[in-house]
């Protein structure tokens, strides 16, 4: 893929901005790239090389890069590796970077602490160190984690201590704390995006949200018979992942760097989750949910509630898709992909 840059970048519209996507393929980079192309933008997304294509999110935004008039230039590289991250940044240049990278599964985090560590924390720092050695002007945002919070008190606001309770938290928490550090320490325009839960039809198959509602549609086409879930008392403040991007590129705006919570406000447990999403199907999730105790993490986070006022302030962003909507969303997208005719209203 890196082959076409070099060729196609001198042509750009001098007016024109570029931003350098990290995590490009995932749920949030695939909004994110849709967003800047609307915003005529120029972008660059890093993908990982592996044996199989993972860019099923954004094959609908990529075009031959033969053609005129296309934007959207992939690049294979990845966050632990220093040298391509080095390289790319240095021929593009990029006006605005979103670090979007991270092996970002919590209870997964557990199995694999050291990888996390390196793409989460160190990924950061490896973008940072570029920016500052390379004395680049590039805008650089953070996709900062609420679950970084852990155990603290709800609501949850940028004045709340952190109180990380998984390798993955723990290693949010030090790459947000690295870009505060670079933003006074060198001046660089850096900015943390403190996300709270943000889902879409877009969202793997493996987190929580996405695990119910795909299980709900495959119950109803008699492709799955149960659904085995972990904790249920869990409480979560579900947004909708489109909307959060979009908080995204509105703190790279500003005219000055800062780190920002993004969220709805509300918090709903995974028991409320998934009956609502069994009961706009007309079933009853008691006779088709598992406990399975290996979906436990060795310790929990029992209560996340964002307070987002310092968004709206300063942002002027609020929330617009609420929960029962955003369960809406997701079903019928999934309802629609195992086949069935169905639709929530």
């Amino acid at each position: 893929m890196r082959q076409f840059y070099r060729k196609f970048h001198m042509k750009r519209d001098k007016k024109q901005k570029i931003a350098f996507i990290t995590g490009v393929t995932g749920q949030d980079g695939s909004y994110l790239a849709e967003l800047l192309l609307r915003k005529n933008y120029e972008v660059h997304g890093m993908v990982r090389r592996s044996s199989t294509f993972n860019t099923t999110r954004i094959d609908h935004l990529y075009k031959d890069p033969h053609k005129k008039g296309v934007n959207l230039f992939l690049h294979y590289g990845d966050v632990t590796d220093s040298n391509t991250v080095y390289k790319l940044l240095g021929e593009i240049r990029p006006d605005e970077i979103y670090n979007l990278a991270a092996q970002s599964h919590v209870r997964v985090s557990f199995d694999l602490p050291e990888y996390t560590v390196n793409t989460v924390a160190i990924g950061t720092l490896r973008l940072l160190e570029v920016i500052r050695d390379l004395k680049l002007e590039s805008r650089f945002y953070q996709a900062s984690s609420s679950e970084m919070f852990g155990d603290a008190k709800p609501p949850q606001s940028e004045w709340t201590p952190f109180q990380p309770r998984s390798p993955y938290a723990a290693a949010k928490v030090l790459a947000h704390q690295l870009v505060g550090v670079y933003r006074d320490a060198y001046g660089i325009f850096a900015c943390g995006g403190i996300l709270f839960n943000h889902e879409s039809p877009r969202r793997g198959e493996t987190f929580l949200t996405r695990k119910v509602t795909l299980g709900v549609a495959n119950i109803l086409a008699k492709k799955q018979d149960k659904l085995y879930l972990g904790n249920m008392d869990a409480k979560r403040d579900w947004g909708f992942a489109p909307e959060y991007v979009r908080a995204m590129w509105m703190m790279m705006q500003k005219k000055k760097a800062d780190d920002f919570v993004i969220a709805t406000g509300e918090s709903h447990s995974v028991s409320e989750f998934v009956e609502l999403a069994f009961g706009l199907v007309g079933l009853n999730w008691k006779r088709f949910v598992k406990i399975d105790q290996k979906y436990f993490r060795p310790t929990e986070v029992d209560f996340l509630q964002g307070d987002f006022s310092k968004a709206k302030k300063i942002l002027g962003w609020k929330p617009k898709v609420k929960f029962e909507e955003l369960v809406k969303i997701m079903l019928n997208s999934d309802l629609k992909k195992v086949g069935l005719s169905l639709k929530i209203n």
